[in-house]
C-alpha cells in the first residue's frame, strides 16, 4: 500500500488460527503488501493464504516457535519484497484490522517524527461470551497518549525496528515490551491513538486457558526483569516481585503456618481476601465489575508465580524455553 510519502506493508503471524486467520487476511487492504508467517500450523492455514497470492514464510520447527521470531522473519521478507518501505503494520492472525486504522496511524506518524510506533483500541470480539474474554477486553483498553509499550498489533517505523535489531527471537512472551525498552533507550516515543485499531478473538472459554495465559505473563515478568531490571529502566521489576511474593512466598508461608499452628494460623490466608478488598475500593468501574476484577487480579498471582518459577528453573538448568500457549 502506498501513502502520501511512504510505502508500508503488513506482517501477519499465526499458528492454527483457522477461520480467524481468514478474517484477518480479508480485513487487510486488497492492494497491500502482505507477508504471512506460519509457526507450524496443521489446519491448512498455509495453503489457504498461498492460494490468495500472499507471500508465506514457514518457520522451521527445530529452532523453536516464538511470536518474536515470526515477526522478525516476516519483517525481513517484507524488506526483501519492498526495500523502500517506511512503516510496517504487525497484526496477529486472530485479529481483524479496522478499515480506517492504517490511514490514521500513517497520518500520525508522518506528523510526529519522534514517535516510532502507534497503536489504537484493540477490542475483544466476544467479551460477553466468557469472563476470560471480558478480562482481555479490559486489558486491551490502555490510556490514550504516550505510553511505555505496545502489544502485538502495532504500526512501527521500519528504520527504528532495524536499528535496535528487531524483536528478541528467544523470548516466548513479553517480546513487545522488551523491544519498547530498547526503542525508548534510543529516544523514540510510543503513542496510543484515540481510534479503533482491530478486533481480537481470544476464544478463551476455559479456566485452564486463562491460567496458562498468566503463566506466560509471570514468565515474561521474570525474564523482563532479568534482562532490563537495572536502574533506571527497572523493567517489570515490580511485576515480577509481585508474582514471587503473592504467588510463591505467601502461599508457602501461609501453608506452613497452617500446618504448624492450626487452627488460628489459618487466618494468615485472609491476606488474599484483604488484598481483593483493597483492589475493589481502588477501582472506578461499576461494583460488579470491580468485584470480578479484584478476584481475578488476585487469583492471577498464582499462575504468575508459577511462570516466575518456571523461568528460574529454565535459567538455572540452561534449558530452552518451550512455547507456552493458552489456546
Amino acid at each position: 500500500m502506498t501513502g502520501d510519502s511512504c510505502e508500508f506493508g503488513f506482517v501477519v503471524i499465526g499458528r492454527n488460527e483457522g477461520e480467524r486467520l481468514k478474517q484477518c487476511v480479508l480485513s487487510l487492504p486488497e492492494n497491500a503488501i502482505v507477508v504471512y508467517v506460519d509457526s507450524g500450523s496443521t489446519d491448512g492455514s498455509v495453503e489457504w493464504v498461498r492460494d490468495r497470492g500472499i507471500n508465506v514464510v514457514e518457520l522451521e520447527a527445530h529452532l523453536g516457535f516464538t511470536a518474536a521470531r515470526a515477526r522478525n522473519a516476516g519483517f525481513q521478507r517484507l524488506r526483501q519484497l519492498a526495500p523502500e518501505l517506511t512503516y510496517v503494520q504487525f497484526i496477529d492472525g486472530d485479529c481483524e484490522l479496522i478499515r480506517d486504522w492504517p490511514r490514521q496511524a500513517l497520518s500520525y506518524l508522518e506528523k510526529h517524527n519522534t514517535v516510532c510506533a502507534v497503536f489504537g483500541r484493540l477490542r475483544e470480539r466476544y467479551p460477553s461470551k466468557s469472563i476470560y474474554n471480558w478480562l482481555c477486553d479490559i486489558e486491551w483498553d490502555v490510556p490514550i497518549g504516550e505510553v511505555r509499550a505496545f502489544g502485538g498489533v502495532v504500526m512501527i517505523r521500519a528504520n527504528a525496528l532495524e536499528v535496535v535489531g528487531g524483536y528478541r527471537d528467544d523470548l516466548v512472551a513479553g517480546e513487545e515490551p522488551e523491544l519498547c525498552v530498547r526503542l525508548r533507550a534510543r529516544g523514540w516515543r510510543i503513542w496510543r491513538l484515540d481510534g479503533e485499531m482491530a478486533v481480537h478473538d481470544a476464544a478463551m472459554t476455559q479456566f485452564s486457558q486463562w491460567w496458562r495465559r498468566h503463566v506466560r505473563s509471570g514468565y515474561a515478568f521474570a525474564e523482563g526483569a532479568f534482562l532490563h531490571g537495572a536502574a533506571p529502566e527497572r523493567h517489570w521489576v515490580r511485576e515480577s516481585r509481585r508474582a514471587l511474593v503473592w504467588g510463591v512466598i505467601l502461599p508457602i508461608v501461609c501453608g506452613l503456618a497452617s500446618a504448624i499452628a492450626p487452627p488460628w494460623a489459618l487466618a494468615t490466608w485472609l491476606v488474599y481476601p484483604l488484598q481483593m478488598l483493597r483492589l475493589f475500593f481502588r477501582g472506578t468501574r461499576p461494583v460488579q465489575d470491580r468485584a470480578l476484577l479484584a478476584l481475578f487480579q488476585v487469583m492471577a498471582r498464582f499462575p504468575e508465580g508459577q511462570g516466575y518459577m518456571k523461568f528460574l528453573g529454565h535459567r538455572m538448568l540452561k534449558q530452552r524455553t518451550p512455547i507456552i500457549e493458552s489456546k
